[in-house]
């Protein structure tokens, strides 16, 4: 289906070229002016302010406006457009075009508004990426949705589109995993051994240390760390991928950090930003104080290996190799985006938590001192995300606190048990990543129209309801005439033909919440209309009812889209 505000935005482009070339308007580079929805609907339903040109033109917007439309040749969907003070073009979406989208619409089905600007493209979502050391958190469950999220719209706008997680299972803490479930082993064995206090706690272990003692019985008592660790891994590897399941996220790819060190891509990476220059060897990075000198001195410290990343914008150098031998994480993380870029991704988005944000400004200027281009690479930002619950004793909402070492967190198993899949999925997206969330459980379970889960589904159950309906009393839409349609149909068609935009600035500004916001209007949009437009009623023409049927079945697969761009199921009843 058409982007009527791209056909309208060209059309008006076209105008501007046309009164240049009459000489009415001076020659002049013409800048993208989006065209948007009018704030009151008296004003039309696609707006273009020509104020914008009045610089570039050097005349008032109201005469610029005028000079525009009357070089614009005719367009199939509008029947009238007007210039209105100081300087706006709006445009009226004709009735007769509104009604025929409702066939184009059922006809297009689940790839409505499939646009076409990733053809040929290829695009990367990593999220996620926990380390398998436990079960996916709260914290992690809105990282997951907003990636996923983010992979659906890439493909709704025609990307190919590769869903990664990046994983460490060789670090401090996974070693401290394998060691906490080889002493939890060893007790359900009954030996008196204790967990250090910074050990891993949660009773996910001590279910995983039953098990293994019910597999393998005492023959694992003298087995070192290293094999705990191993099943430790499995386990929570299976784990975290269930869960994900449940709310119907997969993964395409798991890359492990390791490979890295493995195959001596993170050396090759650190060989070639030295042959560029933007590496060296000190004691402390260049632009050190002198107090900061003094100190290292002092402390006897060694020389390590620096990036030079102040050459590229950075408030300070970074270690890369410290003086042990051991890469820093900064060496890996710019491996692997330089592994990444390689593959040939033209977008490679990444969802990482708001305390990563200086981390991914580095890996941005490691990319750089390698010679290779960043801009590819997008990253959204979650901020914190806390769920809350009603605590009748104290008479207020408090936050449960997570932390897998303690097993005092709330799991996305947990969430999904509580409240159901989609209820997750829709509640992590509604608000901006970049602002903090509290998942309210008691809010989130409410069966009303309070909970804008129930309030969204409920448009599709009742477009579903309708049909059942009709299928009993053997009345369909066969030979619907569309003229029967009213306004109050035509107002939520209107609507509904945003989604396009909506999927094109959600990919373009990397903002998969946009769709969950358009969502919830477009139900509001809905629910009143269904109130007022009924099919199956006795004082309802035949002719009339035909085609509000078939309204209603464009109604559906615009919802049914809509959920399914979200992850969330379309259900039939409730």
């Amino acid at each position: 289906m058409k982007l009527l505000n791209r056909v309208l935005e060209a059309a008006l482009e076209d105008a501007i070229q046309a009164a240049q070339e009459s000489g009415e308007l001076p020659s002049f580079a013409i800048p993208r002016i989006p065209v948007s929805a009018p704030k009151r609907a008296s004003q039309g339903d696609l707006s273009y302010p020509a104020m914008g040109l009045a610089k570039l033109a050097r005349k008032r917007p109201l005469d610029i406006a005028n000079l525009i439309v009357g070089n614009m040749q005719e367009l199939d969907f509008a029947c009238e457009i007007k210039v209105a003070p100081p300087g706006f073009i709006n445009c009226t979406i004709a009735d007769e075009f509104l009604k025929q989208q409702v066939d184009a619409m059922i006809d297009e089905g689940d790839a409505l508004f499939r646009l076409d600007m990733g053809c040929g493209k290829r695009a990367q979502v990593e999220f996620v990426s926990a380390n398998p050391s436990g079960p996916i958190t709260i914290g992690h469950t809105r990282g997951a949705v907003v990636g996923d999220a983010m992979a659906r719209l890439l493909e709704a706008a025609g990307y190919e589109v590769q869903r990664e997680y990046y994983y460490n299972n060789a670090g401090a803490q996974m070693v401290k995993l394998g060691k906490s479930l080889m002493l939890r082993y060893r007790q359900q064995l009954g030996d008196d051994v204790q967990l250090p206090a910074d050990y891993y706690q949660g009773e996910y272990l001590i279910d995983a240390a039953a098990d293994l003692v019910a597999e393998h019985g005492d023959s694992l008592r003298s087995a070192s760390w290293e094999r705990f660790k191993g099943a430790a891994e499995s386990r929570m590897f299976d784990w975290i991928k269930r869960s994900l399941a449940s709310i119907d996220i997969k993964h395409d790819a798991f890359y492990n950090e390791t490979s890295l060190f493995d195959s001596g891509k993170i050396w090759d990476v650190l060989d070639t930003m030295r042959e560029n220059g933007h590496i060296y060897q000190a004691t402390h990075w260049e632009g050190a104080r002198e107090d900061e000198i003094s100190d290292v001195t002092a402390k006897g410290y060694q020389p390590a290996t620096w990036f030079r990343s102040t050459s590229f914008g950075d408030e300070k150098d970074r270690v890369m190799v410290k003086s042990d031998g051991k890469p820093t994480y900064t060496l890996p993380d710019i491996a692997y985006h330089c592994d990444k870029l390689k593959r040939g991704f033209d977008i490679a988005v990444n969802v990482l938590g708001t305390d990563h944000f200086s981390q991914a400004q580095v890996v941005k200027y490691g990319i750089r001192a390698l010679g290779m281009d960043p801009d590819p690479i997008h990253v959204i930002f979650n901020q914190m995300v806390r769920a809350v619950r009603w605590n009748e004793e104290r008479g207020e909402h408090e936050a449960v606190k997570q932390s897998k070492r303690a097993g005092d967190f709330d799991t996305l198993d947990d969430l999904v048990a509580m409240t159901s899949a989609d209820a997750v999925r829709y509640h992590m997206l509604a608000r901006s990543p970049n602002s903090q969330l509290d998942f309210d459980v008691d809010q989130v379970v409410k069966q009303s129209n309070e909970n804008p889960v129930y309030y969204i589904q409920n448009a599709y159950v009742r477009c579903a309801g309708i049909f059942r309906e009709a299928e009993e009393r053997g009345f369909d839409d066969a030979g619907a005439d569309l003229k029967h349609l009213g306004e109050d149909e035509l107002k939520f068609i209107r609507k509904a033909l945003e989604l396009g935009n909506v999927i094109e600035q959600a990919v373009i500004n990397y903002e998969p919440h946009k769709v969950a916001f358009f969502a919830h209007e477009l139900a509001a949009v809905f629910h009143p209309i269904y109130d007022r437009a009924r099919v199956l009623h006795s004082e309802v023409p035949i002719d009339t009812a035909k085609a509000r049927l078939r309204f209603y079945r464009a109604a559906a697969v615009v919802f049914r889209r809509l959920l399914r761009l979200m992850g969330m199921s379309a259900p039939e009843r409730m």
